[in-house]
């Protein structure tokens, strides 16, 4: 402990002062959760370790670490997860009204997926996904979104799990991924038609946090033969813009 003096702290409260070194959502390095949390350094990198072992912290490339998705999984009542679904759900009430088809709302945890928020028209094209389930990167359109715009580990590690070919047009391999996943950095937008659904196509666009890094998804699911009405992507385009900036300073 800085200074040297004698820290009576329990193992507990130790924990829950490296995570209250995190509470402005700042990305810090070793030293400075130290500092924060008023820890060795020693104390510090191993309850560091714990925590990105268990997903609620990451640590990227250049050393500093940041909040995790994990902590978005801890559910719907998690209150940032809350927030998120609460400022989104004006924009994904707007989507449904206008298309009448399903509308979903997503983070990703590891290699998957998770739907904080479907909202769905009557006679909507019959889907698998649900509010809490958890659905491969690689074969949904919010997933590609996410897979997009993750880090190169995490494409790796889609690869190395030996993604799964749910139908003829769902994407596995690694070169046509690759190639996938930079149009849609490029265009800002995921198409698939018929990766994971038979008779349906999707269409997705990041969410960003004030700091630019993407941290959801929003999509629109409809049936395949509606794939080049061009409604769904600009409804898709707008609700994603109008998210990210509600969550911004002065937001919602």
């Amino acid at each position: 402990m800085a200074g040297g003096a004698a820290d009576h702290r329990s193992v507990a409260a130790r924990v829950f002062a490296v995570a209250d070194a995190f509470e402005r959502g700042d990305e810090l390095t070793l030293s400075e959760v130290a500092r924060r949390a008023r820890l060795p350094l020693s104390t510090t990198h191993r309850l560091l370790s714990e925590w990105v072992e268990w997903g609620g912290l990451v640590r990227g490339d250049d050393g500093r670490y940041r909040v995790g998705i994990r902590m978005w999984r801890l559910g719907a009542r998690q209150p940032t997860a809350r927030r998120l679904r609460d400022v989104a759900r004006p924009y994904l009430d707007d989507l449904l009204e206008s298309t009448g088809e399903h509308v979903h709302l997503a983070i990703r945890d590891g290699l998957g997926a998770v739907y904080l928020e479907r909202l769905s028209g009557k006679g909507a094209v019959p889907v698998i996904s649900d509010v809490g389930s958890e659905l491969p990167l690689h074969a949904t359109g919010v997933g590609l979104v996410l897979l997009a715009h993750s880090g190169p580990e995490v494409f790796d590690a889609v690869l190395a799990a030996h993604p799964r070919k749910f139908l003829p047009n769902t994407l596995t391999e690694e070169r046509e991924l690759r190639a996938r996943l930079a149009t849609i950095r490029a265009t800002g937008i995921s198409v698939t038609v018929e990766e994971l659904t038979r008779g349906a196509f999707s269409v997705a666009a990041p969410i960003r946090e004030p700091g630019g890094e993407v941290i959801a998804a929003v999509s629109i699911i409809a049936k395949a033969e509606r794939k080049d009405e061009p409604q769904f992507a600009l409804g898709v385009r707008m609700a994603a813009r109008g998210i990210s900036d509600a969550l911004g300073p002065g937001g919602a």
